[in-house]
């Protein structure tokens, strides 16, 4: 995983970041707020940002941005598994590949964004192979692309590393 920024609490992450508070202008009139209630934090050790705007309280806009930054750092942070001979998936990890019957993790489960980013640390150690990242998981090739394409923003990310090594992207 990504360090282990990703299995932090959001308290525990928070305290990693920088958090900034600041005020939005645009369209909106008596509707826009007047008031700092945007957020952008920076997580210090990676460097990963994210901010969020939508709402009008800071409370959800601090914890809409957490969790984008929980995506990013999932997303941009890699630290691939130390030995592939000895690897072991996490459980988390084998639920989101190993989806029987419709029970795995969706994007809206807490958990989704740890297991990606251990899916792309396993991915990239393969040099970005479908199929060697399928066998070591155990699964088809087909399953797992169904994985890789569910969201778009990993789409882009694992076709971005796909093409820096001269892969053909996934469709």
């Amino acid at each position: 995983m990504a360090d282990d920024h990703l299995a932090l609490s959001d308290r525990d992450l928070l305290a990693q970041c920088a958090v900034e508070t600041f005020r939005v202008s645009g369209p909106g009139g008596q509707h826009r707020n007047r008031r700092d209630t945007a957020v952008r934090i920076r997580h210090r050790s990676t460097g990963v940002v994210a901010q969020a705007y939508e709402r009008r309280s800071q409370w959800l806009n601090r914890r809409l941005a957490l969790k984008r930054l929980r995506a990013r750092i999932a997303l941009d942070v890699r630290r691939p598994p130390d030995s592939l001979e000895t690897y072991q998936p996490s459980p988390l990890l084998l639920l989101l590949v190993r989806a029987e019957g419709g029970r795995g993790i969706g994007a809206r489960n807490p958990s989704y964004w740890p297991a990606v980013g251990e899916l792309l640390d396993l991915f990239v150690a393969l040099d970005c192979s479908v199929s060697e990242s399928a066998a070591l998981l155990g699964v088809s090739t087909g399953a797992l692309s169904k994985v890789l394409l569910a969201d778009p923003a990993l789409v882009r990310t694992v076709n971005a590393l796909r093409a820096e090594r001269g892969l053909r992207t996934l469709r």
